[in-house]
């Protein structure tokens, strides 16, 4: 019986040829990721916009941003098991070409509707793509070395994407227009695709069981449920019945899918998948940042617009320190400490130091500068991030048999977003609880309403921190010491 190691040493010489193919590879895959998740904060940018444009209501505006986290966070899975079946290579380019489609519709909308079902169709797209983008990845890039530098660039690209994302809607919704922040899709896709079909490459799709119709119908209604319950908890509070109902339905239907998944022959997602202690540490880590993050990218943006005056393009540029620092750690732990030492010593100190830098933006106030005062903490979240995306990415998908790749790719989207959607209802009731008990009893004048957002700020800062902290514990219990493992089933030809 041959072992990854004897696979690793019979393997065919390198060839400068392939070498730079599976590089360009790398290069189509990152634009794929970086679409997808600068689309998750971009489009908040040229909301008041775009509500100025169609005349919608403030309690309708929610909805264009929970439809595309619906639709996404319920059909990752699914979309993660049909890459697995149909060919990853295959479902990339559906994904690809529906996402730019989509964005074209959203673009192009003249109304509420219209944009809130392009929204959505861009979440479905989107849910086929990230899980084939990183199952591509993670099958075409097996010797650990190469695998944990093209990790660490992907997982840059991860963690950067939201702030990209506010950086371009800023620049796109002040100088052309907030159609264009959906447009620029069209442009990033066509480059994609064409980059797809010369560099990507198929692996021959194995003979594979039906899909498991039991376990999709499951997963897709308790994620829904869950995610819009999240969603209205943000607006409408814990204890009304828009939200405790779905929170409470998307928890029984979830445990429900658990039970389907033990019993039946080919489940959507095989328990196996979960339970290895990595991928678990993966997916626990990336849920729980998730979650931190949202802290920092929604709560600090108020503050830089509403306390320190910026423009949003000056907003998208204030962050750009904090992506040097992702794109700083995330590169170099992914490609020099990763691949030597495992994620389990760079995941917890990474969440610290998310931690430590949300603690710092605790001190901000209203006389604060954005060197002396925004800039440190966001530097040491950014160092944070990337030791935190890199490592787990590749942990997630690391010594999973090909077969599961999509699956597994498709997990560390789905606790993602789920993380980032309890993240978002439980910092802005938080939020909003903490502005209300300041302000209480004290006569209203337009400083208190400031110190009243600043104590608002302030509470979101600690509870992230906090967040980072769990992080850092549940990262420390659940991986396991030594680098990871390698591919179990890599053919020959891809183990240069």
């Amino acid at each position: 019986m041959t072992t990854a190691l004897d696979r690793h040493e019979s393997a065919p010489p390198k060839h400068p040829a392939a070498d730079n193919g599976r590089w360009w590879a790398l290069v189509v895959l990152a634009l794929a990721q970086l679409m997808v998740v600068l689309d998750a904060t971009i489009v908040n940018i040229a909301l008041p916009t775009a509500q100025a444009d169609l005349a919608f209501s403030d309690a309708d505006r929610q909805w264009v941003v929970t439809a595309y986290a619906l639709a996404f966070g319920s059909l990752l899975l699914l979309g993660g098991r049909l890459s697995d079946f149909v060919g990853r290579k295959r479902m990339f380019l559906i994904g690809l070409i529906g996402f730019a489609l989509a964005s074209a519709l959203g673009g192009a909308a003249q109304n509420l509707e219209l944009l809130i079902v392009a929204r959505a169709l861009q979440g479905a797209f989107g849910a086929a793509l990230a899980p084939a983008a990183l199952s591509l990845l993670s099958t075409t890039f097996t010797e650990p070395a190469e695998r944990g530098k093209a990790f660490g660039i992907f997982g840059a690209i991860s963690g950067a994407g939201g702030g990209i994302g506010l950086l371009l809607g800023g620049v796109l919704t002040e100088y052309v227009s907030w159609r264009w922040c959906l447009y620029v899709n069209l442009v990033i896709a066509a480059i994609a695709v064409v980059g797809a079909t010369l560099k990507l490459h198929s692996e021959p799709v194995q003979k594979h069981a039906r899909l498991d119709l039991a376990g999709t119908v499951t997963a897709v209604v308790g994620l829904v449920a869950l995610v819009y319950g999240l969603a209205n908890a943000e607006t409408d509070g814990w204890t009304a019945g828009w939200t405790l109902g779905p929170i409470i339905v998307g928890a029984l239907v979830l445990v429900a899918f658990v039970v389907v998944e033990r019993r039946v022959a080919n489940p959507l997602l095989p328990l196996r998948v979960v339970l290895d202690r990595n991928r678990g540490g993966s997916y626990a880590s990336i849920a729980i940042s998730g979650a931190g993050m949202f802290g920092i990218f929604l709560f600090l943006t108020y503050y830089l617009t509403a306390v320190l005056g910026f423009t949003p393009v000056k907003t998208g540029l204030a962050f750009l320190p904090m992506l040097g620092g992702i794109m700083l750690t995330a590169t170099t732990a992914g490609s020099i400490l990763t691949p030597k030492i495992g994620p389990r010593p760079l995941v917890p100190l990474g969440a610290l130091l998310g931690a430590a830098g949300m603690v710092w933006l605790t001190r901000l106030d209203l006389d604060s500068t954005y060197a002396s005062g925004v800039l440190p903490g966001l530097i040491v979240v950014g160092l944070g991030l990337g030791l935190v995306f890199a490592p787990t990415q590749n942990a997630a998908t690391s010594g999973v048999e090909h077969r599961d790749a999509g699956v597994a790719s498709a997990m560390i989207n789905t606790v993602q977003q789920v993380g980032g959607s309890i993240g978002t209802a439980l910092l802005s009731s938080f939020a909003a609880s903490a502005a209300t008990d300041f302000a209480e009893g004290k006569t209203p004048t337009p400083t208190l309403a400031m110190e009243a957002q600043l104590a608002s700020y302030h509470t979101v800062f600690w509870w992230s921190a906090g967040f980072f902290l769990l992080a850092a514990i549940v990262a420390a219990v659940l991986f396991r010491t030594g680098p990871l493992d390698v591919d179990p089933d890599a053919p020959p030809a891809m183990a240069h």
